[in-house]
């Protein structure tokens, strides 16, 4: 689902995207020190597009030994790697499987953990393998065409995520590896989150849009601290638990040795500092506030509709970029209209007499009472057509649906004597009709 930009605000809508398809053929034996991954394309061998000539001979190389505390390098997609192998599962795992195994794998493998000289290789490789299983867009060119077809898609060696960030992100609010990294994690800028509404709209505002003030509740930047959680004139001080370092080592006597945890303070938060909180936002640097918003919702917004303003959610942290605000439409049901997509629906009766001879009725429309013609002869269940009555498009309001209305004739169930024997005399009128007409 993307979210499409509509003015100041944005629209959730459906869409799917364009591939990009190489097969991949892995060479039988790979050096150590480089891989080789030759592409062949699905045309035909005379295609100047894709022509093997066209393709070079990529040579990536191992990385070498660098220290994990580089966090914005990118890391080495290997030609011969087996993501589902990396990982220890099948090629049919779930995302919760493909998950449980990343995390017990990237446990055993962080360098903070494991000392062995391939360690961080390792570890970079799991989470290699770890984001592309997860995404099913990438998983599923993965799976049809290999790496090849990752970056065809444009989702190439640059694309990947940084792997420490990913771990970071994955076990924060768990303890992470016992605070591994989370001095550094915690000190760095923290994004808002979004904030939600939920906006309820009359019929006829769904269909063409209206302008409305709405009152959100959100979280601020502190305006005593500045944001920054601690109290004006103070000054941080190292904390006295760490001793700065943000972790705590705890040591336990085993059968098996010493086993060591390294947890993240619980004094300072694994900030290494300690500061007198502010008396306005209790050191959280943020303090909740209403603000009113005028908001344009578009026309032809229905129930499920969202529409995203941006920057209008809870503030960051330690300079994070605010979050955004998400309004969940609600259409409130017309007593008598009836919407499908972009079509609005209408049921009408009409009896029998005015559908043999024909009549024309008054409609109710969302742009008021409309005539519509019932053609004579009209038949039971029979829908008319009254174009471009319906919905606008969403971001197209020049454009409009239709208006279906179902006709339903009505056949009386008791007849007074003139009526019956009126019926009586049209039924055999009928009968002598057709009798003529088998001679």
């Amino acid at each position: 689902m993307a979210i499409i930009p509509c003015g100041s605000t944005s629209v959730a809508q459906w869409g799917i995207r364009p591939q990009c398809a190489f097969r991949t053929c892995v060479a039988d034996k790979i050096p150590t020190s480089s891989a080789t991954i030759k592409l062949s394309s699905l045309s035909a061998p005379s295609s100047s597009l894709f022509s093997k000539s066209s393709f070079h001979l990529l040579s990536y190389p191992w990385s070498s030994k660098t220290s994990h505390r580089r966090r914005g390098a990118h890391f080495t997609v290997r030609a011969d790697a087996d993501f589902y192998s990396i990982l220890g599962v099948s090629r049919n795992a779930s995302k919760s499987e493909i998950k449980s195994a990343y995390r017990k794998l990237a446990r055993s493998y962080h360098p903070d953990v494991n000392k062995e000289p391939n360690a961080e290789q390792k570890f970079k490789d799991i989470s290699n393998a770890y984001e592309v299983l997860s995404d099913d867009e990438k998983r599923s060119l993965y799976d049809r065409y290999g790496e090849a077809g990752l970056k065809g898609a444009g989702m190439g060696m640059g694309d990947f995520s940084n792997p420490f960030d990913l771990f970071e992100s994955l076990f924060e609010g768990m303890g992470g590896m016992g605070g591994m990294g989370g001095r550094a994690s915690r000190n760095r800028a923290v994004d808002g989150q979004d904030e939600y509404y939920n906006l309820v709209l009359n019929f006829k505002e769904a269909i063409f849009g209206v302008e409305k003030e709405i009152e959100i509740s959100r979280l601020e930047i502190c305006g005593t601290c500045s944001g920054s959680g601690a109290k004006p004139g103070t000054q941080p001080s190292k904390c006295s638990t760490c001793g700065g370092q943000g972790q705590v080592v705890s040591s336990a006597r085993t059968p098996l040795g010493v086993f060591q945890q390294v947890m993240t303070c619980s004094s300072c938060g694994g900030t290494g500092e300690t500061s007198t909180p502010c008396n306005t936002c209790s050191g959280d640097g943020r303090v909740r506030r209403t603000k009113r918003i005028s908001l344009k919702v578009p026309a032809g917004v229905d129930s499920g509709s969202r529409l995203r303003v941006r920057n209008e959610g809870n503030a960051g942290r330690r300079g994070g970029s605010p979050g955004d605000l998400f309004v969940i439409i609600e259409v409130m049901p017309d007593p008598v209209l009836r919407r499908d997509d972009t079509n609005i629906l209408y049921t009408c009766k009409v009896s029998y007499i005015d559908a043999i001879l024909g009549t024309t009725i008054k409609v109710p429309t969302v742009d008021g009472m409309v005539d519509l013609k019932i053609p004579a002869g009209t038949q039971p269940n029979t829908t008319l057509v009254m174009a471009k009555k319906g919905v606008p498009l969403l971001n197209k309001s020049n454009m409009r649906g239709d208006q279906l209305v179902r006709v339903q004739v009505e056949i009386p169930k008791r007849l007074n004597a003139d009526e019956r024997k009126l019926i009586e005399e049209l039924a055999d009128l009928s009968k002598s009709k057709t009798a003529s007409s088998r001679r």
